[in-house]
Formats: C-alpha cells, sequence, structure tokens
C-alpha cells in the first residue's frame, strides 16, 4: 500500500510540474528519450553556420534528416528501435532547431543539400547511409543524386519534391486560403499542426506540446518565408532523379494530408532499384505515427540491401514493393 501511494503521489507531483514548469519537464523527457536511443547532443561548424546534431551507436553512419518546421527530436522516438543498426546521426539542417537560423539565407533544397555534404565532411564521412522526412527527404533525395558515389542507401519518409503528385489538403490550403498548416505561433495552431501531420496523434505530455508551440511560434516568421520559397520554386525530383541505382526505401502513409500518398508510386517507378510500403492508416510521420513497423520495415530492407551487395550476380534493377 505504501508503494502504491507513493506512486501516486510521484504521478500527481509530475502531473503538476508538467503544467507549471514545462520548459524543465520538456528538457527532461526529450533528454529521456535521446538516452533510451542512445543519443548525446554535439555541434559542428561548417561555413557560415554551427550544425547541432544527436549522435549515438557505432558501424555503419545512418544520417536522419528532418522536414520543414520540425528536429532533430522528430527521429529520437523511433531511435530506440533502429539500435544496433548502426551508427546514427541526426542533425538539425541549418534554419532549425539550435543550429544557425540567418534570417537572410538560402533555405533552398539544392542549398541544404550542400550543407549536407559540408556537415559529412566535418565528420570525416565518405559514405553514408541516408534518410529523410518530407523536405528532408527531398534534400537527402538531392544529395544522393548529386553525389551518387557517397551514398550506400536511401531511406525516403513522404519526401516532398514528387511534381506530378496529386495537390495535397496542406498544398490546397495554402493555394486557396493563404494557410499555414504546418505552422503555429500558439499552442491552439499547435493542435492543428498535429492533426494534420498524423491519423492518429501520439501521445504528448502538456510539457512537450507547449515547448514543441512557443519554437514555433519563435520560429514562426522564417519558416513561413522558407515554405513561401519551397513552394514558389518547386522541384521535379521524379524527373530529376530518374534512374538513380542507390538502393531505395519509400516509405508512405496512405491518409497522408500534407503530401499526397499518389507520389509514392510515381517516386517508385523513377527509381529502379526501389522498394515501396504504403502504410494504411498513418499520417504524414510514419517513423513517429508507426514507429515500431516503420523501424521494422527499414530493418528488413536493410538487411536485403546488405544481402544484395553480398551477391556478385545479383541483378541491379530488381523491383520489390
Amino acid at each position: 500500500m505504501t508503494i502504491a501511494l507513493t506512486l501516486v503521489a510521484l504521478a500527481v507531483v509530475l502531473a503538476v510540474l508538467d503544467r507549471l514548469v514545462p520548459g524543465p519537464m520538456s528538457r527532461a523527457a526529450l533528454g529521456l528519450q535521446r538516452a533510451v536511443g542512445g543519443l548525446t547532443v554535439n555541434s559542428v561548424a561548417i561555413p557560415g553556420f554551427t550544425i547541432a546534431y544527436l549522435d549515438g551507436g557505432r558501424g555503419e553512419p545512418l544520417v536522419l534528416v528532418h522536414g520543414i518546421g520540425a528536429d532533430k527530436d522528430s527521429f529520437a522516438l523511433v531511435a530506440p528501435w533502429l539500435r544496433g543498426i548502426g551508427r546514427m546521426i541526426i542533425p538539425d539542417l541549418p534554419g532549425f532547431g539550435e543550429s544557425s537560423k540567418p534570417a537572410d539565407a538560402d533555405y533552398s533544397i539544392e542549398a541544404q543539400a550542400e550543407r549536407l555534404g559540408q556537415f559529412l565532411d566535418v565528420l570525416g564521412l565518405a559514405r553514408v547511409h541516408l534518410g529523410g522526412s518530407s523536405m528532408g527527404g527531398a534534400i537527402v533525395l538531392t544529395f544522393a543524386h548529386l553525389h551518387p558515389e557517397r551514398v550506400e542507401t536511401l531511406w525516403l519518409l513522404a519526401p516532398a519534391g514528387v511534381g506530378q503528385a496529386a495537390e495535397s489538403e496542406m498544398l490546397r490550403r495554402y493555394r486557396d486560403r493563404g494557410e499555414y498548416a504546418l505552422f503555429a505561433r500558439t499552442l491552439a495552431e499547435y493542435a492543428g499542426v498535429m492533426r494534420i501531420c498524423f491519423t492518429r496523434p501520439p501521445f504528448m505530455p502538456y510539457c512537450v506540446r507547449h515547448e514543441l508551440a512557443r519554437a514555433a511560434g519563435d520560429n514562426y516568421a522564417l519558416h513561413t518565408r522558407i515554405f513561401r520559397d519551397l513552394v514558389a520554386q518547386p522541384v521535379t525530383l521524379d524527373t530529376l532523379v530518374a534512374g538513380l541505382q542507390t538502393p531505395t526505401l519509400i516509405v508512405w502513409g496512405d491518409q497522408d494530408r500534407v503530401l499526397d500518398v499518389s507520389a509514392a508510386e510515381i517516386l517508385h517507378r523513377a527509381l529502379p532499384n526501389s522498394r515501396l510500403i504504403t502504410m494504411p492508416r498513418v499520417g504524414h510521420l510514419p517513423m513517429v505515427e508507426a514507429l515500431r513497423r516503420t523501424a521494422a520495415t527499414y530493418r528488413a530492407f536493410r538487411a536485403s540491401a546488405r544481402e544484395r551487395a553480398e551477391e556478385p550476380t545479383a541483378p541491379s534493377t530488381r523491383r520489390a514493393g
């Protein structure tokens, strides 16, 4: 009974602190999540920017790149389920998270791909596995197109930049009403961001929601400017990268309201060495909403890619999915 009462009292205290001091509680929660994934925070300098990143594990490097409005911790939830696959490196892109955010910098896909290469150079990584979500997917795919010799495999989670796809709800709301559905200035607006990104929003303590909304508000002007610039100068990666031979896993939620799922098959056809997995009842961020399934599919993909690499006579254009 004493233990039970103690646990209840502790739960009450944590619930109160969750509301009263959201900043320290959120930092503690994020620190715990990073520790569970075996990740620590580091930083390096590239020309014009300081890059903050998470780093953990040993072996073949896997570099994971977040989407617009997000940061390195968007991959922290899935990190525990990827432990043992190699060294995980998860940067904050310039303009996001704890990295430098000069207001007048070029944040185009091409510029960010160039900075990704500079980041890899500083870490001494000649060849890596790359993964990216949304805008981050467009960045890593562009990097693979420019430097295929540096990319072992690609993991694309609902990547942006597929020009022939159907217009999504998010893009339609921006075109019709000038809405920024992925960006928030208040906690209430942040709830709307969660609704459009997820079919079933994951549990998130108040303190974490509060601090994410606060950070979104602080960065609202810059991030909406980046978004406008990207929409004004759209890329058509499905045409640009057509024929790229890099082994690629494409993952898309069939309920994605941010980037329409029709893009998945278009990109799959453009990449001859790709595998496509469409996840039922999942939204824009599979590595958050369906983290166990997403991690399992990636592990299977890496194992298959390794087996194929070890087969001298394996066909180079076999497709799956």
